[in-house]
């Protein structure tokens, strides 16, 4: 057998199978299989000179929207609604002891869609005042981000406490300006979370009031008959519960919470 090939164990392997072998070889060593070359295509990049000023100031609008798309996160978490939103929802579940039910992914999806709904005003105001006119060409990039950022500004000046405002001001080191409106964003922000964290505390403290005196009257039912092995909060849960859904109280926080912005 002239092409018989012995392995190692000392079998001898037939054409067929040394043929079969180098067929299913062939998709991992496909330069030695088909004994030539693979030729892969090719990709080059290529930088030309502007043709012209239109073309500069269209690669600008182009970074500055990928800037702005990065930190579009940021900006609708620390700028709008959100931050009070969640916070109060997430105390909400505390409060309810229900551990992770509603899920955290559950939370942050209803607090986007309830930002988004608070802040339709704001933003169809920037849509008529700074975004059609800066696509029509009536104004300038520059005139833009200041037209969209003064229905910002009036938001969040009307959510933010004015000594937060002075604290920062303070903090800056920068000549006080004559009104709140001519105050830079870089410091109107900070103050404007700074209230939305204090505010959203504030009212999770009074969710809180209500459950507690209910596991406190549990707790006390429960050690006055002598079950002081049984978990009080394991027995208020059903009663947390309960109550809950009794006042519909999904539909009163969302409603407090919406109305809490205007």
């Amino acid at each position: 057998m002239p092409f018989s090939v012995f392995t190692r164990a000392g079998r001898i392997l037939q054409p067929r199978t040394l043929a079969f072998l180098l067929v299913a070889a062939a998709p991992v060593f496909p330069s030695a299989a088909l004994g030539a070359d693979v030729q892969l295509p090719g990709l080059q990049f290529r930088l030309d000179g502007p043709n012209g000023p239109e073309q500069v100031s269209t690669v600008i609008e182009i970074v500055f929207l990928l800037t702005v798309l990065s930190l579009a996160p940021s900006l609708l978490i620390l700028t709008t609604s959100f931050t009070r939103l969640a916070v109060v929802l997430s105390f909400m579940r505390t409060a309810l002891g229900t551990q992770q039910s509603p899920p955290n992914q559950v939370i942050v999806g209803l607090a986007l869609f309830l930002t988004f709904f608070i802040m339709q005003p704001v933003w169809h105001r920037i849509q008529a005042e700074a975004l059609a006119p800066y696509r029509e060409g009536e104004i300038s990039g520059e005139e833009f981000l200041e037209r969209a950022a003064e229905p910002m500004r009036d938001f969040m000046l009307k959510q933010t406490r004015e000594n937060d405002l002075k604290l920062f001001v303070t903090l800056s080191r920068e000549k006080p300006p004559e009104n709140a409106r001519q105050l830079p964003l870089a410091t109107l922000i900070p103050a404007f979370v700074l209230s939305e964290l204090k505010t959203a505390f504030q009212i999770g403290f009074l969710l809180y009031i209500p459950f507690i005196i209910l596991d406190m009257v549990v707790s006390s039912i429960l050690l006055s008959m002598g079950m002081m092995m049984l978990p009080p909060v394991m027995i208020s849960l059903p009663f947390k519960l309960m109550l809950f859904v009794l006042v519909d109280g999904w539909n009163l926080l969302v409603t407090s919470l919406v109305q809490s912005f205007h």
